[in-house]
C-alpha cells in the first residue's frame, strides 16, 4: 500500500474516533496507532530494540 493511502486511512480512523467517541477515544486511537507503527517497524527489521536504550555517549560515538 502507498504511504499516502495508509496516512489517509489513519487520519480517517482518528477522525471517526474523535467524532463518535470524543477526545479520549481520539487519544486512545492515536496512542495505539503509534504503538502499532513502532511494532511494525520492529517486525520489518527497520528498527532495533537497542535504538531505544542507547545513551548519549553511544550516539555521539556512532556519528564519528
Amino acid at each position: 500500500m502507498n504511504t499516502a493511502v495508509v496516512g489517509m486511512i489513519a487520519g480517517m480512523a482518528l477522525g471517526f474516533a474523535g467524532y463518535f467517541g470524543g477526545f479520549g477515544a481520539f487519544l486512545l486511537v492515536a496512542a495505539l496507532g503509534a504503538i502499532g507503527f513502532v511494532v511494525g517497524r520492529f517486525a520489518e527489521g527497520d528498527l532495533e530494540l537497542g535504538d531505544f536504550f542507547r545513551t548519549r555517549d553511544d550516539r555521539r560515538d556512532r556519528r564519528r
